[in-house]
Parts: structure tokens; C-alpha cells; sequence
């Protein structure tokens, strides 16, 4: 290992970073909160975005409202059957246009910014998952969007419940180990290919 090649028994991220999944199961008897709710959207609001143009925008249903109901009847069913237990329904959508023309970098901005409102979801101690399984005409036809803003992803948010919620498919994918690519196939160094971070020490 070259002397200045971080190990990686060094480079454990934040717990609001390392504890973040996308579980399906939710507590059908968790409350997203209001204030809760608001912290997230705020949270997204201070995401970082090409030129300061911040392209997010949202459509937020907590549960017992029409929106939820909206949101939740234009996800695939292989969503609905588990996303109706969550505790808000959100729609991030990207604003493409603005009296300067097109954004630059829009689905960019729209990812970093629910990042920040996931996150925020993890210190609430809550959950969230992020759905590309939905009906995205019918979202902007439902709710009058306009032609310059357009539904990106589905997120549902709520506290986590157990497994045994689940159909057995995917009560299996819920209780299995999380996976990510090796480190060193992330990121490199000199020349690609050249991993930047080293799977073990000395």
C-alpha cells in the first residue's frame, strides 16, 4: 500500500450515511410527523445545485390525506403492496425550466437534494425508500404539473416495521446482507483501474 493510500478500516462514514436502507417494511402504525416532515423538505431545500437553480420540488402526502392516496394509486403494484404502510408519500420532481431557459444539471440537483431529505428522514429515526416504479404521466396529469417540471422518483417514508409485514419474496431481499462494490473498484488513482482505496492494511 502506498504510504499516502487511505485503509479502509479508516474510512467508516458518518451513521446517518452508514445507517440509511431502503426497507419496504414500515409500521402500519408509525407517524411521520409534521415538524418531521417539514425538517425533510427543509433539509432538501439547502442541497447543493448548478448555479444555485434548485430544480427540486416535491409533492408530499402524509398518510390519511388525498395526496398519499394520489401518490400511492399511481405506484406500480408491486409497490402498492407494501408502500400503503408508510408514513408519507413523496414525489421528487425535477423543475427543468426557468425564466433563464433550461437547467442545466436539473435530475442532478434532484438527486442531491433527496439525498439530503433521506438523511434527514435517518435522523428523524425514521426510514425511506426510493421508488422508479410508478406511473409518471399519471403523477403529472393527477396533480397538474406543469410541462417544465417532470416526476423523477417516488419515496416513501415511515417507521420501520418487521419483516413478517412482507409477502416471503421480498421478506427475503429485507433480511438480506446489504451490498455494495468493492472499494477498490470505486474510486482510482494515476491511472484507472489504479484503486484509490485499499482493501487491507500495510
Amino acid at each position: 500500500m502506498r504510504s499516502d493510500q487511505p485503509d479502509l478500516a479508516s474510512t467508516i462514514p458518518h451513521p446517518l450515511i452508514a445507517e440509511r436502507w431502503s426497507p419496504r417494511a414500515f409500521d402500519p402504525d408509525g407517524a411521520v410527523t409534521p415538524d418531521a416532515l417539514a425538517r425533510m423538505v427543509e433539509a432538501a431545500r439547502w442541497a447543493p445545485s448548478y448555479g444555485n437553480t434548485q430544480p427540486a420540488r416535491y409533492l408530499v402526502g402524509p398518510r390519511g390525506t388525498d395526496t398519499f392516496d394520489r401518490v400511492l394509486d399511481r405506484l406500480n403494484a408491486g409497490n402498492r403492496v407494501w408502500a400503503h404502510r408508510a408514513g408519507a408519500l413523496l414525489v421528487a420532481c425535477a423543475q427543468t425550466r426557468n425564466d433563464k431557459g433550461e437547467v442545466p444539471y436539473a435530475e442532478y440537483g434532484v438527486g442531491l437534494a433527496t439525498e439530503n431529505l433521506v438523511l434527514q428522514a435517518v435522523a428523524e429515526g425514521l426510514v425511506a425508500h426510493q421508488m422508479a416504479g410508478f406511473d409518471r404521466d399519471g403523477v403529472s396529469a393527477e396533480f397538474g404539473l406543469p410541462e417544465s417540471v417532470r416526476p423523477l422518483v417516488a419515496i416513501a417514508v415511515g417507521v420501520l416495521g418487521s419483516p413478517e409485514l412482507l409477502e416471503p419474496e421480498k421478506r427475503e431481499r429485507e433480511t438480506a446482507p446489504r451490498r455494495r462494490i468493492a472499494a477498490e473498484e470505486l474510486a482510482f488513482t494515476g491511472t484507472w483501474g489504479t484503486p484509490y482505496l485499499s482493501p487491507g492494511g500495510g
